[in-house]
């Protein structure tokens, strides 16, 4: 793990290193060819202007941004996990599991019943992250020739960690 790692909410400054890792997604086929990272250019409205509901982090070691995670509210008891990324350079070192617990944590403070979350077929690492937070498989469906993943997690039946 990285030693000296801190997680704290984004910044208007933070959004180059926010366009990098959205940028680094999307040519490794993690991103939706249609999707436009308009949330992460709109930070601030997307995530930061209801931080009662929605909430976007960053993960930074050393003074550089290495990974970021988003929460919206899409229901009243509903959160969806968004644009969980970390740097190619500092992955395996615990940076996206720190990232979701405290996500995880943000929903359960705010008292959401359910998160949800997608994720590409191929991402495995993921995968296997988000089943050791607890999170079942809904469904499985095919966008622009890709499997996507849906996945869920009910906080009213999962005990604390």
């Amino acid at each position: 793990m990285t030693a000296s790692l801190s997680i704290r909410t984004a910044q208007e400054g933070d959004l180059p290193a926010l366009r990098a890792l959205f940028a680094a997604g999307m040519q490794e086929g993690e991103v939706r060819i249609n999707d436009t990272g308009a949330d992460i250019e709109n930070i601030h409205e997307g995530y930061l202007s209801d931080v009662t509901h929605n909430g976007f982090w960053v993960a930074e070691s050393g003074g550089d941004v290495v990974g970021m995670i988003g929460v919206q509210q899409v229901d009243d008891a509903v959160a969806e996990v968004r644009r969980l990324r970390v740097h190619p350079g500092h992955r395996r070192q615990g940076i996206g599991t720190q990232l979701m617990q405290h996500a995880v944590r943000f929903c359960r403070d705010r008292e959401y019943l359910k998160i949800v979350l997608d994720v590409r077929g191929e991402r495995s690492g993921a995968i296997q992250m988000f089943e050791k937070f607890g999170f079942y498989l809904a469904k499985a469906r095919t966008e622009e020739d890709r499997r996507v993943l849906d996945f869920y997690v009910d906080l009213y039946n999962e005990p604390e960690a």
